[in-house]
Parts: C-alpha cells; structure tokens; sequence
C-alpha cells in the first residue's frame, strides 16, 4: 500500500496489451494504491486471455489491502477495433482469434462487478486529463507513440469515441496525399507511417541503403536498430540521426497542428517510449507547431509529455468506470 492516505471510493483499473496485462486500484483523486502486470497468453485464446484479465485484476486488489468489497466499478482499456456499447471486442489484429468477443460482459461475470470497456488510447488519455499531464484542463489531445501511434481526445470530460466506436485514430490521419508511405493498417500516407516508433527505424533503414551517408548506426546490425538506438545516436552528435529525429518531430507537428485546427484543445500531450528523446524533441515538435498553426490556438495551446507513463492506461480505464457508474 502507498504512503498516502487512500480516499475511497476505489476503482479497478485493467489494461489489456498483447504482450501483458497491467491492473490496478486506483483512488477517488486518480492516485494508484497498487500495479500488477501478468503475461496476456493471448495465444492461448480469448478463454484463458479473460481468465487472465481476472486474475490481474483479483492481485491488484489484493496488493491494494482496500478490499474486494470496496471496488465500486472495473474500467478495462484494450486494443483493436471494438464496439464499445455494446463491451465488444471485434478483430483485434494483436489478439489473434478473440474476435466478437463479448469481453465486458465476460470479464464482469468474473469479477461480479460493473464493467466498462473503452479503447486502450482513450483510456490513456483520460488518464492523463483526470490525473496527468492534462489534469486540471478541459479538453486534452493524446498521441501515443510506440510500434503505431495511437490517439484520445477528451473534450469537458467526455471520450470522444464516435458513432462506430473509433474516434480519435489520428495515427490515421493523413498527411501525405501523394506517394505516401504504407501504414501498418495497409492504408498509404497516414501519421503512423510517418512518425511511429516502427515507422523511425524504417526511415533509418532506409536511409542506410544510401552508402554515401555516414552514420554510427552502420555499426548496429540493420534488423537490430531501434528507435532508441536513432535516438542516442543524435544525442551523441550523429548528423543523419539527428535528421530521422528532426523529420519525425516535424509529422508529428504536422498532426498536432490537424488536432489543433479541429478540437482547439487546451494541451496536446505525447506519450509512449518514444517520449525517452527529451526536451529537445518537444521543443522541435512546439517550433513547428509555431509555424503551421494559427496564432491564437498555438499560442493558447500546451504541448507536453504526458506523465503517468505506464500507468496511465489503468488509471483511465479505472477514471471511466467511475464517471460511467457514478463517484
């Protein structure tokens, strides 16, 4: 149990990833009481998978010392495509063979309490707006930066999810119109293509069949770059890194400024691994932002990282299920 004084009532939140599951017991205040992370075993199948997410969610309880009677609601934050009204899981492409999966409904028989499903990257967001970088603000953009880049919007506390379920895919949004790179979704010139983890390490890869650029990542195995490895390798001085990064703040400003222009939040905030390139990557994102966006919102708008790292996706899927079932 943390040091600080808990205020009831508590909420359990579960964040359903392809590799692992993160759960825990968040407060009235947004504050985490504990953290559990377990392997998904998404290959073994929905069945096990939803035995999985109970388990995760039974040891963060646990851990919490709060007590199971005193959990009001369950939020679960999970990838793919989804039918959020109706708690189902459609054709998630990282949980393969859980498609039309009834989750919610699976997961709350379970667990015997009120259950929420809402996309992983909205949950995250709501993270960040109730607890986060974006508490305390009335309208929040989130990109989340990682093998794709995944989007949350949040407008005077409401998800912005959409008539089908799928607000707020702005990995999707287009910002090449001709020629455009390939998008993991098969689609051509989307910001994912562009600006994702995935995305940097094949622009490097790329770059790299050039042999006249010189560059330290030739000394790294081409199927062992990362984008960590891009990243140190600016740091370090690298010219043509320093470019991969420079070019990847530039689309990611270039979809900022779209959200911008739409939503007029009051913060953009980025998170994900990719976050770990610094101030400097910020700044570089802000100064493009600066001369593509109108005046009045750039200049009215924040741009930050977001600060609930890992946590955020169960501190927002357990903040929806207490503004879904009441505080």
């Amino acid at each position: 149990m943390s040091a600080f004084e808990p205020r009831p009532p508590f909420y359990l939140g579960i964040d359903l990833g392809g590799t692992n599951i993160q759960s825990g017991v968040v407060d009235d205040t947004g504050r985490p009481v504990s953290s559990v992370s377990i392997a998904t075993e998404a290959d073994r199948g929905p069945v096990v998978g939803v035995e999985n997410l109970a388990r995760a969610g039974r040891m963060a309880v646990e851990a919490s010392g709060v007590g199971w009677d005193a959990i009001s609601a369950v939020g679960l934050g999970s990838p793919g495509t989804m039918d959020l009204s109706r708690g189902m899981l459609l054709q998630p492409p990282n949980l393969p063979g859980w498609d039309d999966l009834p989750i919610r409904d699976l997961l709350a028989a379970k667990l015997g309490k009120r259950t929420v499903l809402q996309n992983d990257a909205n949950a995250a967001a709501f993270g960040e707006y109730w607890a986060g970088s974006g508490r305390n603000t009335k309208s929040l953009v989130m990109f989340t930066l990682g093998t794709g880049i995944g989007c949350g919007i949040i407008v005077e506390g409401r998800i912005i999810e959409g008539r089908h379920s799928h607000g707020g895919e702005c990995g999707h949004i287009i910002i090449q119109m001709e020629n455009g790179r390939r998008c993991g979704c098969g689609a051509y010139g989307h910001l994912e293509a562009y600006a994702s983890a995935t995305a940097l390490v094949k622009r490097a890869q790329e770059m790299l069949e050039d042999e006249s650029v010189k560059t330290s990542l030739r000394d790294i195995p081409i199927d062992q770059i990362t984008s960590r490895a891009i990243n140190l390798a600016a740091e370090a001085g690298d010219d043509a890194a320093r470019r991969l990064m420079k070019e990847t703040a530039y689309y990611l400003a270039v979809g900022a400024t779209t959200l911008l222009h739409t939503i007029d939040p009051d913060i953009v905030l980025f998170g994900g691994g990719m976050i770990a390139a610094g101030d400097g990557f910020l700044e570089d994102i802000r100064q493009h932002v600066q001369t593509m966006a109108f005046p009045a919102v750039s200049e009215g708008s924040r741009i930050e990282y977001a600060e609930l790292g890992g946590d955020a996706g169960f501190i927002g899927a357990a903040g929806w299920a207490r503004e879904i079932f009441g505080r």
